[in-house]
């Protein structure tokens, strides 16, 4: 399915949504990659819906944590890192990685 016959139909069923949330949910669905015969289905379409919209906000979520915990690791001042303020940052670039999978076909980071 071409991102324009996904965005009539999306379109069709939700006339509430903006253009640009047609257009995030399109380019998210497409690059999970369910499979036409999944998408085309009006009920398959809505659980892929359903799931992509999950996984986004699971990631939005965590992506939310933690700039708040990267705002208090770091404040104003000069700091010295400590062993867990590392691994703070490495869970920054984890759930940043996640939310680029959401956008992209590819694993970020593992």
């Amino acid at each position: 399915m071409k991102c324009h016959e996904l965005a009539e139909h999306l379109s069709r069923e939700r006339p509430d949504l903006p253009p640009i949330e047609i257009a995030r949910l399109c380019l998210i669905l497409l690059n999970a990659d369910e499979g036409d015969e999944q998408l085309a289905d009006p009920e398959k379409r809505m659980a892929a819906w359903q799931h992509a919209s999950f996984r986004f906000d699971a990631a939005t979520d965590q992506y939310g944590a933690v700039v708040d915990e990267l705002d208090q690791l770091f404040g104003d001042e000069p700091i010295q890192f400590q062993p867990d303020q590392l691994w703070t940052l490495l869970r920054a670039v984890k759930v940043q990685s996640q939310m680029l999978e959401l956008y992209t076909d590819q694993m970020a980071l593992a």
